[in-house]
């Protein structure tokens, strides 16, 4: 039984860890908008990192970081995480 609900609960979690990476990103963008405390570019890649798909739909969403060079990490972060997932789904990992 705990074989099969691994699989869901990794699912869940990495739909959270998107979830709060597009989350850090919108907070930023606002933060930019009112000359607020904004969030360092580190976690904001490090947030990229583990949750590719949330970063880049936030930096797409709301135009932010799109400019910056060492955001065009993000995409790749992404591209990483889809082979990865293909390689598990294909029985490779």
């Amino acid at each position: 039984m705990v074989d099969t609900l691994l699989p869901g609960a990794a699912l869940v979690i990495y739909a959270l860890v998107n979830a709060v990476s597009f989350i850090a990103y919108y907070h930023d963008k606002k933060s930019a908008e009112k000359n607020a405390w904004r969030t360092p570019e580190k976690t904001l890649l490090a947030l990229a990192l583990f949750g590719p798909f949330g970063a880049f739909a936030a930096m797409r969403a709301f135009r932010h970081k799109t400019q910056k060079g060492k955001f065009r990490l993000v995409p790749l972060f992404l591209c990483l995480h889809l082979v990865l997932a293909a390689a598990l789904v294909m029985g490779l990992l």
